[in-house]
């Protein structure tokens, strides 16, 4: 029997609806993702891909898929900004029309969604005056 670093055999059935072992939701994510970057794909789509997972491992997946991606078209959905600067290109969405195109520096140098996203992100993660 060969165990994997949850403790888990290779061989075990996942879900409880056929029998077998239930997933947190980040274990979950981390197995779609696996699937989805296990065939070699010219085209790579990833929506939210890291909503349930933890900030350390979301910074190894998002090393791990920029590695996997180069040479590659690769779109990512999301509203973790710190996950949209790695892109080339950020195309920010508003009521379903596009309302920004650029790259994280283009974008947060002018007024607009993205930079107001941005400031009001940013502000959870920058340490106040002591």
């Amino acid at each position: 029997m060969v165990l994997n670093d949850t403790g888990l055999s290779y061989d075990v059935m996942l879900s409880p609806e056929f029998g077998g072992v239930d997933l947190s939701g980040g274990q979950w994510q981390r197995i779609a993702i696996a699937r989805g970057l296990y065939r070699s794909h010219e085209f790579i789509v990833l929506d939210e891909p890291t909503a349930a997972i933890d900030p350390i491992e979301e910074t190894k997946i998002y090393t791990m898929f920029r590695d996997l991606s180069k040479g590659k078209c690769a779109i990512i959905v999301t509203h973790r900004l710190g996950s949209a600067k790695l892109a080339d290109r950020i195309v920010v969405m508003d009521n379903g029309k596009i309302a920004d195109m650029g790259t994280h520096e283009e974008l947060i140098a002018r007024p607009g969604k993205y930079a107001e996203m941005w400031a009001a992100q940013a502000q959870w993660y920058e340490r106040e005056a002591e």
